[in-house]
């Protein structure tokens, strides 16, 4: 059997698949999150815990014997370790926002820009150039202590392995790797005041960094380590022929879009992936906007995720007149534009309003977000689709329609399957990628509603810019 680790922030999973990538099983295990005033950490013992134990219930589960392992995991953070690959202090989140101040001053000084015009990387308070120049100023005594800053899986690898730290180029994408020369652009570390913590930073192993694991799998097993979740999504679904898509809906919505095209003018947002052929790239669009709005809406209104497809067909397009702004997330929105002081906006609310408006504008409001992504991101192939608003057949329905295209809808342990794709290829195992990335169902857009919807887009673009124009008032 093949094995694929995806690390993810809330839950780390380990998937057993079988040489045709049929899986055959699945271990899983909630991780925490502590959050408070902003800030968002994670027990990085915790986090190694779980990888291990899941590890552990698969191998015990599925008897067949381990050809190879891919590992994947949340991209973003610092995750702070010692020269043995101990934590100095928790990880903080991709999720946290204690930075916003810094970010805010490199948007106001131009910094912001330069280094999206170097990099392709458009900064969020969440990643690693923010979070290290915060710790450099108030936290010093941590990068003290620590001999690197690795990502999520870069830290489970070294665990897993003993091998050195290092990162490989789809982690390193985000904010000072060069997508050109796939090394550490110099002068962003000297923008962000960091050149003398220049040492921190993980070296860069291009193809990706295999070992045999030594603990948590059966001794000898061949291992390796990346992309990080969102590239290993796009390998897992199929995502590779330039042009052609994926959408991500999870609790943050993210679209990839493959392109041999490394366009550095037009607003700053989102980043370039470097992935592991040189001169190919995922032009990505993580926006903040995702399943968690939808979330919040169901709680606030008391409905059950299973009430959701019965109350979406309760309503009509355009949810009687109810319109939803979906960025709830407190840090604002950073794709396809960056506002981080963006907030939600419903419109149209009356007494006559029902539950049902309320759910149909949230979701016609994420669909419109999707749509302004892949947009933005380039798509003009195929699209496919994954995460845990696959699951609601209505709710794919509606995006297809508010997308106007078919969907390829890929289900199951997407970003494992793409770690064992992507360990595959760097041992030199056959593999059928087209049957490995096969699409579970395609939905096709009614071409009545779609048509609704294009207009609706132009709308949602409008009162967008309308809030947007507000923030900066």
């Amino acid at each position: 059997m093949y094995v694929g680790i995806d690390v993810g922030t809330s839950t780390v999973k380990a998937a057993a698949f079988d040489g045709d990538g049929r899986e055959l099983s699945v271990a899983a295990r909630p991780v925490g999150l502590t959050l408070h005033g902003g800030v968002v950490e994670q027990d990085m013992e915790e986090v190694y815990a779980a990888v291990v134990a899941v590890l552990g219930e698969l191998t015990s589960r599925v008897a067949e014997p381990v050809e190879l392992a891919g590992l994947t995991g949340q991209g973003d953070g610092v995750w702070l370790v010692d020269r043995e690959g101990r934590p100095v202090r928790p990880a903080a989140s991709w999720m946290d926002g204690r930075a916003h101040e810094l970010l805010d001053q490199w948007l106001a000084d131009g910094t912001f820009e330069t280094v999206f015009r170097r990099t392709g990387s458009a900064m969020f308070p969440g990643c690693p150039g923010p979070l290290l120049a915060w710790f450099d100023r108030y936290e010093p005594a941590s990068l003290d202590a620590a001999s690197t800053a690795l990502y999520c899986k870069d830290m489970v690898f070294r665990r897993l392995t003993g091998a050195p730290a290092a990162t490989d180029v789809s982690d390193a994408s985000m904010p000072f790797l060069d997508p050109r020369t796939r090394a550490y652009d110099n002068r962003v570390v000297e923008l962000l005041g960091l050149t003398h913590r220049r040492r921190l930073l993980a070296p860069v192993r291009d193809p990706i960094t295999t070992a045999e694991a030594a603990e948590g799998l059966p001794p000898g097993t061949r291992l390796a380590n990346g992309p990080y979740d969102l590239p290993s999504c796009a390998l897992g679904a199929g995502v590779t022929a330039s042009g052609d898509g994926l959408l991500i809906v999870g609790t943050c919505l993210a679209s990839l879009v493959a392109t041999t095209d490394l366009d550095l003018t037009g607003e700053p947002a989102g980043l370039y992936i470097s992935t592991d052929r040189p001169g190919h790239w995922l032009r990505a669009m993580p926006a903040m906007v995702g399943t968690a709005a939808l979330d919040w809406v169901l709680t606030t209104t008391g409905v059950r995720h299973e009430e959701v497809d019965a109350l979406l067909a309760q309503t009509p397009p355009g949810a009687n007149g109810v319109r939803v702004l979906p960025y709830f997330a407190p840090s604002g929105e950073r794709a396809p534009f960056v506002e981080p002081r963006l907030r939600a906006e419903l419109t149209g609310v009356s007494l006559e309003s029902t539950k049902a408006d309320l759910i149909r504008a949230t979701c016609e409001g994420i669909g419109y977000a999707a749509r302004h992504c892949l947009e933005a991101a380039g798509l003009t192939g195929s699209l496919a689709v994954c995460g845990g608003g696959t699951r609601s057949p209505a709710w794919m329905r509606l995006l297809a329609d508010a997308l106007g295209r078919p969907l390829r809808v890929v289900e199951g342990e997407v970003g494992a399957r793409g770690a064992v794709l992507a360990a595959a290829q760097r041992y030199g195992v056959r593999l059928d990628a087209r049957a490995w990335t096969r699409p579970t169902a395609v939905v096709d857009p009614d071409p009545t509603r779609a048509a609704y919807y294009t207009k609706a887009y132009e709308n949602h673009l409008s009162r967008l810019a309308e809030a947007r124009g507000r923030t900066r008032a």
